[in-house]
């Protein structure tokens, strides 16, 4: 440590002052990482996600009942599980779009029962676009199809995941009523997101 100490001392001012300044900027970018770190995973939370009312009252309020929350063998899936992808760069890029949602609440756009049904199938529009758009990703997070046990379904199930394989179908052309209410008047992803 003396050396350092020693070899410090010995330089001339201006490396002093580059050598301080560097380490202080990494100093300021390893808080401000770890800082962004720990606000994206609050931002993933359920304590989050349910903190303006309108996700409480509604989404939550459905959600808590159904097989991705409460099941035999104690395996969940929150918000973030299946509305955020996984990967920085496209986390990133949700968390931004999701920026509208804070802007909706704020405006009160949906902040009633009524205004969130009127709405429903435009947000529902929405979540299918992007699951169609990344193949289902979220869902392919915890449902493998490699690890799945064809015996075990149905004909019909048997015949849809086998789509899946061969890249005809995806996850939310089938399942897009898992978690949350449909949208009034028998909405399908694939008609919606054709027109």
């Amino acid at each position: 440590m003396s050396s350092l100490w020693q070899r410090f001392r010995a330089q001339k001012p201006w490396a002093k002052i580059l050598e301080i300044e560097t380490i202080v900027l990494l100093l300021i970018g390893g808080l401000l990482v770890v800082g962004g770190k720990l606000s994206l995973d609050q931002t993933n939370t359920i304590e989050f996600c349910t903190s303006c009312h309108e996700m409480k009252d509604n989404n939550f309020e459905e959600y808590k009942h159904t097989i991705h929350a409460m099941n035999r063998t104690g395996v969940k899936a929150t918000c973030s599980d299946c509305h955020v992808p996984h990967q920085f760069v496209d986390t990133m890029v949700r968390k931004v779009k999701a920026s509208n949602d804070v802007f909706q609440h704020l405006m009160g756009t949906i902040d009633t029962k009524e205004k969130f049904e009127t709405h429903r199938l435009e947000l529902a529009k929405r979540v299918w676009l992007r699951m169609k758009q990344s193949d289902s990703q979220e869902c392919r997070n915890c449902h493998d199809t490699k690890a799945m046990s064809p015996e075990l379904q149905g004909k019909t199930a048997q015949k849809q995941h086998q789509k899946l394989v061969t890249g005809e179908r995806t996850c939310i052309d089938c399942h897009y009523g898992i978690a949350h209410k449909e949208p009034e008047g028998g909405h399908e992803p694939s008609e919606v997101l054709e027109k």
